[in-house]
C-alpha cells in the first residue's frame, strides 16, 4: 500500500513537471507582453532563450520588423508576425540546432513565438510572434524554401493587442522606422 502510494505521488510529480511551463514578460515602449515557455517540447529553443533573458541581453533591443498584408501583398507565401530581439553581433551566442514543429508538436498558430533564422541550426537571438495562424511556418510549410519551417517554442498569453499595435507601426520594406523598443524581458515564474 505504502509503495503503491509513493509511486503514486511519483507519477504525479513526473507528470506535472513535463507539463511545465516557463512564463516571462516582455516589457515594451508600447506595453506589456506575457509569454509562456514550453521546455518540455522545445528544450532547445526555450535554453537558448533564456540564457539571452537571464544574462539581460534583450534589455534596450527592440521590435525593428513586422510582415503585414500591404507589405507581404507580393509574395506568393503571405505571412503576418513581428520580430524583435536585435542585438550586436558580438553579444549573439552559438547558433542553435533547429527543433522543427514535426519533433515538438506545436505549431504556429496566433500568437506562437518562434525563433527567427536563415538557414537550418543558424537561430541565435532574433525571434518573432504570430499575428493569425502560420502554417507555411510549421515543418514542412512553404515560406521558407528548406521545408524545415522554423522552431515555435512558446505562447502569448496576454498581450496581443500590443503585439498588434507594434505590427501597425510605420514600417518600409518591411523594417520600422523608429523600431519599438524592448525595455527588458524577464521571468515571471
Amino acid at each position: 500500500m505504502r509503495h503503491s502510494i509513493l509511486a503514486g505521488l511519483i507519477t504525479l510529480l513526473f507528470f506535472q513537471c513535463s507539463e511545465k511551463t516557463i512564463h516571462c514578460k516582455i516589457e515594451t515602449s508600447m506595453g506589456d507582453i506575457e509569454i509562456e515557455l514550453y521546455p518540455e517540447k522545445a528544450p532547445v529553443t526555450v535554453a537558448n532563450f533564456l540564457s539571452y533573458v537571464d544574462a539581460g541581453l534583450y534589455t534596450n533591443s527592440s521590435f525593428f520588423r513586422a510582415c503585414t498584408p500591404a507589405n507581404e501583398a507580393e509574395r506568393k507565401i503571405q505571412i503576418e508576425v513581428i520580430q524583435g530581439g536585435d542585438m550586436p553581433e558580438e553579444e549573439e551566442m552559438a547558433p542553435i540546432k533547429i527543433e522543427t514543429t514535426e519533433k515538438t508538436g506545436l505549431s504556429h498558430q496566433n500568437g506562437t513565438l518562434s525563433m527567427a533564422r536563415d538557414q537550418p541550426n543558424s537561430a541565435t537571438c532574433s525571434f518573432f510572434i504570430c499575428i493569425g495562424s502560420q502554417p507555411s511556418l510549421d515543418f514542412g510549410g512553404a515560406r521558407n524554401p528548406d521545408g524545415y519551417g522554423f522552431a515555435a517554442f512558446g505562447q502569448v498569453t496576454q498581450g496581443m493587442e500590443v503585439v498588434k499595435e507594434i505590427q501597425r507601426q510605420e514600417e518600409l520594406d518591411q523594417y520600422f522606422v523608429e523600431p519599438v523598443s524592448i525595455l527588458k524581458i524577464t521571468r515571471i515564474n
